[in-house]
């Protein structure tokens, strides 16, 4: 469930009998969330009670606040804000008095008072320490902190309230952000501290090696609501290589930060020494399942070559990259990968990809916060980061990593006349872009490729190939043509693993202006075995390759190589209609 769906719904009706406008109900929940986020950064209780009184509306006329805290025997005020300045000794009370304060933190039960004729009757001691002028309306609720009942929040309203149990249980949401606000600026130093050098950490990594840019973001949940698991980090290997790697444990509270801290620091470690990637996401993976946290991690490991653009790449159960061909274009660049890291399965199987950029191609790994966040799925989410990704230029890789945070991690609507709220995420966000830096000769960057290598044991790559080309082609400006293509790849890969015993290495370039571009696939294996042109029966389920090309391919040949041979074919966009 997303945090502005619940905190919607927290949000009811605030008076009685009459229900508000949806718009309403959606600004409240929004100005919830957004209140917590900035709770979370305050650095003291004034600080976070002043953020509460901008929640204040026509339905919810809060004008006054305190905070009690408890000890053994007594309730003191620790701020307050709108009452006035008597000294805070005028506010300390024995826990035993019969006051709404101190009823609450007995119970730890909340108390609700809807006029001062009903302040009076129920708590007729309490009504002078607490009954000022103006207040018609009190709520009492409890503060927890670490787990414990620590004190009580008061709000006073300065005009008739009915505690409807939609109000009351969004004044219960801003009760328990106050409190882990009082955990950072009143108990919890330490933690904060420790969260401060945990983001910290991830502020940035190096801008990469000769022939090879990096650009990293991150942003914890909330915008700083809370700590979570998602790190990148690069390492400088032997040889002048790079390693990087991105990855997210699972939670997003401190524990989480913890774990990541110490996975991250591991898996450095591991690269350091000199493992290939496979061999450094086992290792992690045996090394976090011995922390006995029962919890898991999802990960992407990189060696990158600058001299030669060869990056070799190892997944463990982590969202697929994304590669940015020189024109723009974006295409999800499926990788072999195993479980998450953690799990323990006697499994440890990461299979090493290898990709080759090319001059100002970019590779871009994320956590799925990049993708999810806002509401959207994978695939909704992936049509977002596209759209941010494509425009601009390869050359301004920082610009590039700001417009794609810019487009997830936007500012919350304003209402009229108000100033923009500051922004706010539902999950942990990392994002890597890696670049190959263009040589001192330009490169034609108006043409786009594709290279796709599919092994014998890798059928579903069949899969994964087809939707790299649907990325390839998604402006092409006949859209049959792309399921022609489609069919064609899917045929001549297929050949290839079924009679032969050979890898099958595909290529395929795009050259010309929109409407009048020509798309040339070629696809290569290591056999001798020349395929040959058959007759196939009606219920034969193969023998149609070369038949398919010559009906729907533009042009087509079969050329022998060196070792083994290729079969190719073109299409042009703007040539004649399929028969």
């Amino acid at each position: 469930m997303r945090q502005v769906d619940a905190l919607n719904r927290l949000a009811g009706p605030a008076t009685g009998g009459s229900g508000r406008p949806p718009d309403d109900l959606r600004h409240r929940g929004a100005d919830l969330l957004v209140t917590g986020h900035a709770l979370a950064r305050v650095a003291s209780l004034g600080e976070a009670l002043t953020l509460i009184s901008g929640l204040t509306d026509p339905s919810l006329p809060l004008c006054s606040q305190a905070v009690f805290r408890a000890d053994r025997e007594t309730l003191h005020c620790v701020g307050q804000l709108g009452l006035r300045d008597d000294g805070r000794d005028a506010y300390r009370m024995p826990l035993d008095t019969v006051h709404p304060a101190a009823q609450v933190a007995r119970t730890g039960r909340p108390v609700f008072l809807a006029s001062p004729e009903e302040f009076r009757e129920r708590f007729p001691e309490g009504h002078s320490l607490s009954a000022h002028a103006g207040h018609q309306a009190w709520a009492f609720l409890p503060l927890t902190t670490y787990g414990q009942l620590t004190g009580v929040w008061m709000a006073a309203f300065d005009a008739p309230v009915t505690i409807t149990d939609g109000l009351g249980v969004f004044l219960m949401t801003v009760a328990r952000l106050l409190g882990q606000s009082i955990e950072q600026t009143y108990d919890g130093q330490a933690d904060r501290a420790l969260s401060q050098t945990l983001r910290n950490s991830l502020g940035g990594v190096g801008s990469g090696v000769d022939g090879l840019s990096v650009a990293a973001r991150y942003v914890p949940t909330g915008g700083g609501l809370m700590v979570g698991g998602d790190w990148f980090d690069s390492i400088t290997l032997p040889g002048g290589r790079l390693g990087l790697v991105i990855g997210d444990v699972q939670g997003h509270d401190l524990q989480a930060a913890g774990l990541m801290s110490r996975l991250r620091t591991a898996i450095h470690a591991y690269a350091a020494e000199g493992h290939g990637p496979d061999a450094v996401l086992v290792r992690a993976s045996h090394f976090l399942a011995s922390l006995g946290e029962d919890r898991f991690a999802t990960c992407i490991y990189l060696e990158a070559d600058p001299a030669t653009g060869t990056l070799r790449i190892a997944r463990a159960g982590h969202p697929h990259p994304v590669l940015r061909l020189p024109d723009g274009t974006c295409v999800l660049k499926h990788v072999r990968g195993g479980l998450p890291l953690g799990l323990d399965l006697d499994e440890d199987d990461y299979p090493v990809s290898v990709v080759t950029l090319r001059e100002n191609e970019i590779m871009m790994l994320c956590t799925d916060g990049l993708i999810e966040s806002g509401g959207h799925d994978m695939y909704t989410g992936w049509l977002r980061v596209r759209d941010a990704l494509e425009p601009g230029s390869a050359g301004d890789l920082g610009g590039l990593a700001d417009r794609l945070m810019n487009a997830v991690v936007a500012p919350t609507e304003a209402r009229k006349g108000e100033q923009p709220a500051a922004a706010f995420t539902e999950d942990d966000i990392a994002l890597l872009l890696l670049r190959r830096d263009p040589s001192a000769v330009p490169v034609d960057g108006t043409g786009r490729n594709l290279r796709f290598t599919l092994e014998q044991d890798q059928a579903q790559g069949l899969a994964d190939a087809r939707i790299e080309f649907q990325g390839l082609l998604h402006d092409w400006a006949r859209p049959e043509q792309v399921d022609t293509v489609l069919l064609l790849v899917s045929e001549l890969l297929g050949n290839v693993l079924v009679h032969t015993e050979q890898a099958a290495a595909l290529r395929a370039d795009i050259h010309g202006t929109h409407g009048r571009r020509r798309l040339r696939v070629e696809v290569s294996d290591r056999s001798d075995e020349v395929p040959h042109r058959r007759a196939p029966g009606e219920l034969s389920s193969s023998g149609r390759g070369l038949v398919l090309l010559d009906l729907l391919a533009h042009r087509w040949n079969i050329r022998p190589e060196p070792e083994g041979k290729t079969v190719w074919f073109e299409l042009d966009e703007d040539g004649p209609e399929e028969p």
